[in-house]
């Protein structure tokens, strides 16, 4: 019997690294993958709501938090009972296997809270860990699927985190509408069958686990079909009764670590001890001016928060309201401030609490001046380099890869507390690995896979306990007053901080409403090329563009963006079209 499971062991595992050797040249060759590839543009108009609102990345998210704020509930508890119902449909992105960023706005007290629910590398880790035994780094590919890329959940510690702070209603509560879908079952999606069919993660179909969940009976699930999660609806039922600590110290948390211990490739080193230790973090927001507004969004190891801010302000002085919206002159001067924050970003911006980030020097006024300084209005300034903002230190540049496998939602209450709420597993279905019902992530790929370049230590490399950068960017802009104004945030890996600085761009300073904001065709440059997103008005800017000497690509760009504006009148929702989002509200 032992020499039998050995033999299937080393079967599955010689499937898996044929699969990945045959499938590495296409991969090397994208520049920068989207498995959460756009599944069509279904055009969304702006929802208005006295009351309260929340807008989420899937239709039954969306309609468990507006059950939580009509029983009453709080921002919290409707993005709590949200986030549940999104682990188990739209698997993709999150769930319980990853990790989070919140930002809570208390509209009373006002004040603006940050959780930090960021995945920790195991204890036993090394800067070494994505290095082969040659010492040079994995290719992603090679790293992604399995146990040793997984880090510690945090989702679930920072949800507990919050409530604790700011729920109304009780705990089990907020579990009966993903229980409940788990267990009779949810309609499946034409966005989660064409994902599934991609096969850009080759453990979906090779990881016997997650294999037999999209593919009962060998055939791959499609849209319309009813799908059923009873290991998920168990789990669910246990935090609901016992909290957090069954998944951090009990029979979840031994599930977890046995599953990336043994994992048949890439077995990892996540611990019980790891488990047991982890913590949300609660931590203080980084703000900027824009124009009479204040923008606040996380601190690291966020870098979302910190570029959006930097892009923002590089731009106050040439003044876009003057400019049609995603006119050839407005993208060009987006693009730059882009550059130099990516610039800056790639260099100095990791886990605070083990590299020196000199956050308080990337966002001074008179350094974001002199960055801006540095635009062109005519050209392309081609490749920028990272400034040297007070406490610097000597760093190496970092480009590691993220993927768009992300989710975002956005809350206000009755009593217009407010959540904006960034969660991912990393890659489109995370590591592949399948614990209980839930995927695990493959969030320490966030890390750069390399430790040193030119003998210079990369800030964000792998460390024992450390959490991985990450460009997810919830964020909140504020009035004069210090009113809320505007709640926003997105999906899309790296491309998050342009999909929501050109978002914020678009309600400030070319008055649209957040839907109409959401809907501009998008741009990027994370300081290589300009994208411009295809079949729309914005890919024709190209010839202009390569006038002035960028280097131009056109190609899907799948955004995901939600917002919700507070106006004098009520609220304002935002989904973005380009997923299968809704806003809901009263």
């Amino acid at each position: 019997m032992i020499q039998r499971s050995f033999l299937l062991r080393l079967s599955t595992f010689a499937l898996i690294v044929t699969h990945l050797f045959t499938s590495q040249t296409a991969l090397a060759k994208r520049e920068i993958r989207e498995p959460e590839a756009a599944t069509g543009f279904n055009q969304k108009k702006a929802v208005s709501a006295k009351e309260y609102m929340v807008v989420a990345a899937n239709p039954y998210a969306s309609k468990a938090g507006l059950a939580m704020l009509e029983k009453g509930g709080s921002a919290v508890d409707a993005a709590i009972a949200a986030q549940l119902v999104l682990s188990l449909v739209e698997p993709q992105s999150s769930g319980l296997g990853g990790g989070t960023f919140m930002l809570h706005w208390h509209n009373e007290s006002q004040k603006l809270t940050t959780f930090d629910g960021r995945e920790t590398a195991p204890k036993n880790a090394t800067s070494e860990l994505f290095l082969d035994k040659n010492g040079k780094p994995l290719r992603w590919s090679e790293a992604v699927v399995g146990g040793k890329s997984v880090g510690v959940p945090g989702l679930l510690a920072a949800l507990d985190k919050a409530h604790k702070q700011f729920g109304v209603l009780p705990w089990q509560v907020l579990f009966q509408p993903a229980i409940a879908l788990a267990e009779d079952g949810f309609i499946v999606s034409q966005r989660l069958e064409k994902l599934l069919g991609m096969n850009f993660n080759p453990g979906i179909h090779l990881l016997p686990e997650i294999k037999s969940y999209f593919s009962p009976n060998g055939i791959g699930i499609k849209a319309g079909d009813t799908l059923k999660n009873p290991k998920l609806a168990k789990a669910l039922k246990s935090i609901a009764k016992d909290g957090v600590a069954v998944f951090y110290q009990g029979w979840i948390a031994k599930k977890i670590v046995e599953k990336v211990q043994k994992s048949v490739i890439s077995p990892g080193l996540l611990s019980l001890d790891d488990m047991i230790n982890y913590q949300a973090i609660e931590r203080a927001s980084v703000c900027g001016p824009y124009h009479q507004y204040k923008v606040c969004g996380m601190a690291p190891p966020s870098s979302g928060g910190i570029s959006v801010i930097q892009i923002l302000a590089q731009l106050q002085t040439f003044e876009l309201a003057q400019y049609p919206p995603n006119s050839l002159h407005a993208i060009h001067l987006l693009t730059q401030s882009s550059r130099l924050a990516f610039a800056d970003r790639n260099k100095y911006i990791a886990d605070s609490d083990f590299v020196s980030v000199p956050v308080q020097g990337l966002i001074a006024k008179d350094y974001l001046a002199k960055r801006a300084a540095l635009i062109n209005e005519k050209r392309d300034m081609g490749k920028a380099e990272a400034g040297k903002p007070e406490k610097s230190v000597e760093l190496a540049n970092d480009n590691a890869i993220e993927r768009p496998s992300t989710t975002h939602l956005v809350v206000v209450d009755k009593q217009g507390n407010a959540i904006s709420m960034t969660s991912s597993i990393e890659n489109g279905f995370g590591s592949a690995l399948m614990v209980q019902g839930f995927i695990l992530n493959n969030q320490l790929t966030d890390f750069s896979l390399a430790p040193k370049r030119n003998g210079i230590w990369v800030a964000n490399r792998v460390e024992p306990l450390k959490r991985p950068r990450s460009s997810m960017a919830p964020m909140m802009v504020f009035n004069e007053d210090n009113s809320l104004r505007l709640i926003l945030g997105a999906p899309g890996g790296s491309r998050i901080i342009n999909y929501v600085a050109q978002t914020i761009i678009g309600v400030l300073d070319w008055q649209l409403n957040v839907q109409q904001a959401i809907n501009l065709p998008k741009v990027t440059n994370r300081n290589f090329v300009t994208t411009l997103e295809v079949d729309t008005d914005v890919a024709k800017l190209k010839p202009a563009l390569e006038a002035r000497g960028h280097t131009v690509k056109v190609r899907g760009l799948n955004s995901g963006l939600h917002a919700i504006e507070v106006t004098n009148t009520g609220l304002v929702g935002g989904a973005d079209p380009r997923r299968e989002g809704l806003v809901l509200g009263r």
